[in-house]
């Protein structure tokens, strides 16, 4: 089935019995404001909030103001306890709908196999180790985490735009989480694992190098939360009506693609705008720019399970979709915004454990550990066993349960009787079966000693980071050990940065010479990381070492396979007094007809004249905004425009920057004097004798004789491309 014969199947669905259920269920507890009084807690209508209650205009303020200490109660009182970790996120409401019902032969999840219902959906994006009030376009992991409010109960798939994660088993979390947050004793650097306690953790751990060069690649710096991957990480398993199990992987993929930016962009974006990612979420439902991504799976039979050359409980590694291809199922829509940030963002609790009949874990060591450690940091945050009952937390079906004491307890349990077995209540809440609907856990035959180990089929480190390292491209690879140099730059233990380098040679010597140009240090063989793991010899170490493998992978490369599309692109277009009417208007039509976003940039906000007298709006000036904020320029022509601007270093600026960020750069008749007058080196433009569109490594310049029809055809072509990494090889730009 083709992506647009699912899609047309999954639009032409006649049933819709979910899709509005959580909304219909949040209206109970959503507040409109208009033509409403100001009241107290206890529904007092108030008439002054600007004075407490005083004796004597100057006098002290007295005990007797119940309302001044009911406000400043709950301002005390109003915040909880940041997640330990993904403590900065986003989120937004939504929809999933499977394509089809070809997944009942491997699972009874009713949310993936029928056609006819759209399941509403909460996702949470995240950073990870940055605190609440850090910035959105750190170097790190994103989380992406979603709550599916199905028939049959809440399914949280809780993952990340990494598909591999650090460390084997949830016991060495701690150690990695203290290793990269701030150091303890000065509490800095704040969201960036630059310093030295990570990297000397890293360094000692061998089993970190895969997950670390996903970090250190242009994957931990996500253009959007739009166009980032998810994963589910770790292998769970599906279940079938006949109870028979198969080893699956979640993958989300961004139907706009996936896209970077690039560090300089990124540590730019740090000050102009922290709030960008969340930003650029916000605005993009908000315009009905929906945000879609396509479930898919990998699907392996139990009985393969030790049919490759790794672990398929071994969360340091994937599986090669040249070995599992992925099988798309469905489309999850985002298209609306939270009400409320805290009741719903920052009050969504997620646990892998929130599991549904059809979908079970595996004995994945570090899903083990999270089945645990999720319940017990949301413990800590809300001080109460009921958080599940907080609106956006909240099942759409009806919830039984015996639990009816405690902080936060939202429903009034009726009668005597809160136990099982009981004969008061005549045995009701009464125990489901299987067969109506009650989750069982899958019957897997279990035997070993109590050991404090891991099997040998844990111990290879290095060959899919190898893997990884040879998939990419040179561009990407050039970005990762720049990303490398300024890591480990930060280092100032000379003995970790040559620790960690031994580490890179065993991935790839290339790899390791090539980041210790950049650090001042030799390549050293001679240092031997042991792991720290205790690793016992078992029958199937010895299978998994025999099975099938593969030296590349190019699905992990963001660039090879990339999608060619402008929906949603940012286009700044920069004027002042005396532009081209007629070029401004063919150019953004062209742009809009695309689906992308044109904004008119100028010095200062105010109504800027063409050279035929029309009037249009400036949407940013140079002081708000940048080039880091735009996926493409363009110069309309206009003599005076242009005159203008070549006087302003801001507008000079902004082009030798998009330039240097490798972004799509425009311009038509006048404008091309514009570019002349930068510092861009190493294309060509068009001359004033010609007549044809010249496009030469992403800079489009059309003179006067030209189309302006044709021009911004080639223009929306070269955007299309994002970014034009050639310009990285001999491009000198001042930005």
């Amino acid at each position: 089935m083709s992506n647009n014969d699912r899609k047309n199947k999954g639009e032409m669905s006649s049933r819709n019995v979910d899709e509005n259920s959580k909304n219909k269920q949040l209206e109970e507890f959503r507040e409109d404001p208009t033509d409403q009084f100001l009241t107290t807690d206890q529904g007092v209508r108030v008439n002054h909030v600007d004075d407490s209650l005083k004796a004597g205009s100057r006098g002290p303020t007295l005990m007797e103001d119940f309302l001044f200490r009911e406000r400043m109660t709950h301002l005390d009182h109003e915040s909880i306890p940041e997640r330990v970790v993904h403590a900065r996120g986003s989120g937004a409401h939504g929809f999933f709908q499977p394509y089809d019902d070809s997944m009942k032969e491997f699972t009874k999840a009713k949310f993936l196999t029928t056609p006819d219902v759209k399941t509403p959906v909460f996702v949470r994006f995240s950073t990870v180790v940055g605190s609440r009030g850090s910035a959105d376009t750190v170097r790190d992991v994103r989380g992406f985490a979603t709550k599916f409010y199905t028939e049959e109960g809440n399914y949280d798939l809780v993952g990340n735009n990494i598909p591999v994660f650090f460390i084997h088993d949830s016991i060495k979390f701690p150690d990695l989480v203290h290793a990269i947050k701030p150091m303890p004793d000065n509490e800095m650097p704040q969201a960036s694992a630059a310093h030295d306690t990570f990297w000397d953790f890293a360094s000692l751990m061998p089993e970190t190098t895969h997950m670390l060069l996903w970090v250190l690649s242009d994957r931990a710096i996500p253009r959007s939360f739009r166009m980032m991957e998810g994963f589910g990480v770790h292998t769970f398993r599906f279940i079938n009506a006949a109870g028979k199990a198969t080893f699956v992987k979640f993958h989300w993929r961004p139907l706009l693609g996936t896209h970077s930016l690039v560090w300089d962009e990124a540590q730019k974006l740090n000050g102009k705008d922290p709030d960008w990612l969340r930003r650029d979420l916000w605005e993009a439902i908000d315009m009905g720019d929906h945000v879609e991504f396509e479930l898919a799976v990998q699907l392996v039979p139990e009985e393969d399970e030790l049919k490759y050359n790794f672990d398929l409980l071994d969360s340091t590694k994937i599986i090669p979709e040249e070995l599992v291809p992925l099988r798309p199922i469905g489309k999850m829509t985002l298209n609306r915004n939270p009400d409320n940030f805290f009741a719903e963002t920052e009050q969504v609790a997620f646990h892998p454990g929130n599991l549904v009949p059809g979908i079970d874990v595996t004995n994945d060591p570090l899903l083990q550990g999270r089945l645990f450690s999720y319940v017990d940091t949301q413990l800590n945050r809300f001080n109460s066993a009921n958080f599940a009952e907080i609106p956006i937390n909240r099942p759409v079906v009806p919830v039984h349960n015996q639990q009816g004491a405690g902080f936060m307890r939202q429903t009034i349990n009726k009668g005597k009787v809160n136990y099982w077995p009981n004969s008061l209540g005549e045995g009701n809440p009464k125990l489901a079966t299987e067969e109506e609907g009650a989750f069982v856990h899958h019957q897997e035959k279990v035997e070993g000693h109590k050991i404090r180990a891991r099997s040998e089929s844990f111990k290879d480190h290095f060959s899919q980071a190898t893997l990884f390292w040879n998939s990419i491209t040179e561009p990407e690879k050039k970005h990762l050990v720049e990303a490398i140099h300024f890591e480990l730059g930060k280092v100032e233990t000379i003995a970790i940065r040559e620790r960690m380098v031994a580490n890179f040679y065993k991935v790839s010597p290339e790899l390791a010479q090539r980041a210790a140009e950049g650090l001042g240090i030799e390549v050293r063989q001679d240092i031997e990381v042991e792991s720290t793991g205790n690793y016992e010899s078992d029958k199937a170490a010895g299978k998994i070492s025999k099975g099938k493998s593969v030296k590349e992978s190019p699905a992990v490369s963001m660039e090879i396979g990339k999608k060619e599309t402008a929906k949603t692109r940012k286009v700044a277009i920069l004027l002042e007094d005396g532009f081209n009417y007629d070029e401004v208007m063919a150019v953004k039509q062209a742009l809009q007809n695309e689906g992308a976003q044109a904004k008119i940039v100028s010095k200062v906000f105010k109504k800027l004249k063409s050279t035929s007298g029309e009037e249009i709006e400036v949407d940013k000036s140079h002081v708000t905004t940048g080039s880091i904020m735009f996926d493409a320029v363009y110069v309309p022509g206009g003599m005076a425009s242009v005159e203008a601007m070549k006087k302003q270093g801001e507008a000079l600026h902004f082009l030798n920057e998009a330039f240097k960020h490798c972004k799509t750069i425009g311009a038509s008749r006048e404008g091309v004097d514009l570019i002349n007058a930068t510092s861009l080196t190493g294309v060509h433009v068009a001359e004033e004798a010609t007549a044809d569109i010249v496009s030469e490594k992403g800079v489009v310049t059309a003179r006067a004789a030209a189309s302006i029809e044709d021009f911004a055809t080639s223009f929306v072509a070269a955007i299309k491309k994002h970014r034009h990494w050639e310009r990285e090889e001999k491009a000198m730009v001042p930005a």
